[in-house]
C-alpha cells in the first residue's frame, strides 16, 4: 500500500484572451486580483487567433492573450474552484451569451502545466463541480514536452518559453513555502 504523502502547492496560471486583450484585461485585472491575490507575471501579447479561429464568431477578430502568474501558490484541488469563478466573471461580461474575453485558468507544477475545462474527453480528469483537469504540459530532461492532445498554442516555444519564467519564479516560491 502506498503512503498518502502531502500535495505540493501549485502556481495558478490564466490564460487571458480576447480581440480586445489589453482593453479587457484592464476592465477585469482587479477583479482577477481581488479573487486570485497579486499577479506577480504578465507575458507580452501573444498570438492565438493563428492557432484556432474558433473564438472569432464570439469575441471579433485578431484574438490574442497573456499569460499570467499569481504570486500566491494554491493547492491543486482549488482549480475547479477557480474555473467556476472565471467562468463566472467570463458570464458578467457577455453580450447576448458572447464572451467578450476567455479567462483560462490552469496550474504549473514543477513536473507539469494543466488546464482546467468544462468539457470532457478520454484524457481529462474530473475533478468536482462541473470541471475536468487537462495534463496540458510535462517537464522533462529540463523542457517542457507536449502531448498529441496539447492545444497548438501550447506546443509552441514562445509559449513555453513564458511558462517556463513562471515555473522558475514557482520554485522559487516553492523553495521558501517548502522551508
Amino acid at each position: 500500500m502506498g503512503k498518502i504523502r502531502k500535495v505540493d502547492m501549485v502556481n495558478l496560471v490564466i490564460f487571458f484572451f480576447s480581440s480586445h486583450v489589453d482593453y479587457w484585461f484592464n476592465e477585469v485585472k482587479d477583479r482577477l486580483v481581488e479573487c486570485f491575490g497579486p499577479i506577480d507575471y504578465q507575458s507580452e501579447i501573444l498570438d492565438f487567433e493563428k492557432y484556432t479561429l474558433y473564438y472569432n464568431k464570439e469575441m471579433g477578430e485578431g484574438v490574442k492573450g497573456k499569460l499570467l502568474g499569481f504570486e500566491r501558490l494554491i493547492h491543486p484541488s482549488q482549480l475547479a474552484d477557480i474555473k467556476n469563478i472565471t467562468n463566472n466573471i467570463e458570464n458578467e461580461f457577455a453580450v447576448e451569451g458572447n464572451r467578450r474575453f476567455n479567462i483560462d485558468p490552469g496550474y504549473i507544477h514543477h513536473m507539469q502545466f494543466v488546464l482546467a475545462t468544462t468539457k470532457m474527453w478520454p484524457h481529462r480528469i474530473y475533478i468536482g463541480k462541473g470541471i475536468y483537469a487537462e495534463p496540458t504540459l510535462m517537464y522533462i530532461n529540463g523542457c517542457w514536452k507536449d502531448y498529441d492532445f496539447t492545444y497548438p498554442n501550447y506546443k509552441e516555444e514562445e509559449y513555453k518559453r513564458e511558462l517556463e519564467r513562471i515555473r522558475l519564479m514557482y520554485l522559487e516560491k516553492r523553495k521558501k513555502f517548502l522551508r
